[in-house]
Formats: C-alpha cells, structure tokens, sequence
C-alpha cells in the first residue's frame, strides 16, 4: 500500500477509488475500464499540478518519504561485487554508515552512504541514519583506504544529522565529523557525492565533501533542520514550514547558489514511486560527474576540491 504525504490527500482519494474499481467485478456486459481510464487521467493531472509547485516545506516531507530508496538501494542497484567494510578499528561498528568496495559499471570504487533503513527493525538498526562518532571514523577510514589504492570515492548521503546523544559527545563526535571532512578534502583520487534524501549538517558535509555534489530534485541540504531551525528562533516547532522557507534548503536553491553541481530529475511524484527508474538516472549522473575527474592528478584533485569550498565560506562572508 502507498505512503501518501498530508499534502497528497486529493490524490490519496483519486487512487484508493481506482483500485477499488479494479479490484471490483462489473456488472454483466458493462466496462469500468472507461471511468478507470477517465480517473486515472484525473490523477495523472492531479500528481503533476501538485508537484509542479511543492513548497520547500513539501519538499521536505518528499525528501522523508518512507517509501524513498535508501543508500543500501542505490548500492545494490548500482554497485556490482560489493563487499562491505566495517569498524572504525578504535571503538565499534556503526550500522548508520554503510561502506564498501565494489565495481560502478565495471570501475572499481570505494562506496559510502548514510542509512536510515526502510523499515521499524532495520531503523532501529542503522539508528535512523545518524552516526555516531565511530561511524564518521569509519568514514575516514575508508576515505583513506580508497586513497591507498586509488579508487574513486561514491557517496549517498540521506541523514538528518549525527547522532546528537551525550555519548556520541563524550566520544568526540565533533571532532569525528571535522577528521571526516578534513579526509573527504584530502582524497587524492575522483570523489562524487550525492544527496539522495535529506542532507542534515555537518552529518551529511562528512560525506559530501566532493569533487562533485549532486542533489536529487526532491531532496534537500541544510546545516540544520526546519524543525530545529525553529525551536531555536521562535521557540516553536510549529514553524518549521516558515523555517524550511528561510533556509533555502532545495536542490533548486542550492543550485541557484552554487553550493551543489548538478539537480538530478526525479520521476514524477518522487524517487519513491519509480525507484528503479530513479536509481538508473542516479546511475548516469554519477557517470557523467565522474567521467572528467578520472585520470586527474592527485595534487590537482585536491587543491581544486579545496578552494571549491573554501570559495563557498568566502562568497558567504562577502
């Protein structure tokens, strides 16, 4: 059965009668195909005028379907011969980090992604996508694993942000996400990153900090939440829709500033109602994001990525 979004309740409507239709025997000598067909077209109509004019709050809640592909979908469906890799070889195994080697038509690469899950067992396994200190270790780790043997980095980032309890505190969480950008920075081989779904602070900037970023057109990027951006201003969680408005937080918005590479379109109504479409023109992008960074040099590679994002700090101060 489909997840359907608040925003989405007129097409919830449409789409519960058509089933119902199809699933109901007709009369004798009388068709349903035609108020079938004649429905359909309503809903058709109805999904490309809503997603013709989503608010960055709407699409925020697109970006949090439950229903969207994951960073484990992505990899399976992109990543032939995966073999994951685990441990920060100092503390533990953070399930919220996912990584491994494995071939992107039939390139050897390091691949990294951020894991929410898709269901209540496997949330709770991958902590809802939030690492915690050992998780961004974890990353470095094999950030310069992938250096080592100079294999193009891929990452899919959908996070909300690190994990923010005291333990993660007391174990340097900090200081985890700061080693984890500074390795994403000094990667002498290709990296590409890609925002699949929510990209939260510096949890998503651990793995973001690419050659190339690319933005799913129904995801987002922020330093930090609508809702936490508004218990902070107005004392009210409430706000969040006036909050996602202020943060600019879109593919869109962050394209318009430079801040991202390239806004991959996603199949009408979201990645989340033809994900294996999805994944394939995820697929191509990365391919063509990867294509003219192979064959760099290293020293040239990073100095690049470096002022690319020292470029950003500069153009917000100015």
């Amino acid at each position: 059965m489909r997840n359907f979004l608040d925003f989405e309740k007129p097409l919830a409507e449409l789409e519960s009668k058509i089933d119902e239709l199809r699933r109901m025997p007709g009369p004798e000598g009388l068709s349903i195909a035609d108020e079938v067909s004649r429905l359909s077209e309503k809903a058709d109509r109805q999904l490309r005028t809503l997603y013709a004019k989503l608010t960055p709050w709407q699409k925020t809640q697109v970006a949090r379907h439950p229903d969207r592909p994951r960073a484990l979908a992505y990899i399976a469906g992109l990543i032939t011969d995966f073999m994951p890799l685990g441990g920060d070889r100092a503390f533990a195994e953070d399930a919220a980090i996912v990584g491994g080697l494995g071939r992107f038509r039939e390139r050897p690469v390091m691949v990294l992604g951020t894991e929410k899950g898709t269901d209540t067992e496997s949330r709770i396994k991958h902590n809802f996508g939030s690492a915690r200190p050992e998780g961004y270790r974890k990353v470095r780790r094999l950030m310069e694993l992938a250096g080592r043997y100079h294999l193009p980095i891929l990452s899919f980032i959908d996070t909300s942000g690190a994990y923010p309890g005291i333990d993660a505190e007391a174990r340097g969480q900090a200081e985890a996400i700061a080693r984890s950008i500074e390795a994403g920075l000094a990667a002498p081989v290709p990296f590409v990153a890609t925002v699949i779904g929510e990209g939260g602070s510096g949890g998503a900037i651990a793995l973001g900090a690419a050659d190339r970023v690319l933005m799913l057109e129904h995801s987002i990027y922020s330093v930090i939440s609508p809702e936490g951006c508004a218990s902070i201003l107005w004392r009210d969680a409430a706000s969040a829709s006036v909050a996602a408005e202020a943060l600019r937080l879109t593919a869109d918005d962050l394209r318009r500033f430079d801040l991202v590479d390239a806004v991959i379109p996603e199949p009408l109504g979201g990645a989340h109602r033809a994900p294996d479409v999805m994944i394939a023109s995820v697929g191509d992008a990365l391919e063509t994001a990867l294509a003219p960074l192979l064959g760099q040099a290293p020293e040239a590679l990073k100095a690049r990525r470096r002022e690319k994002f020292l470029a950003m700090g500069r153009e917000g101060l100015s």
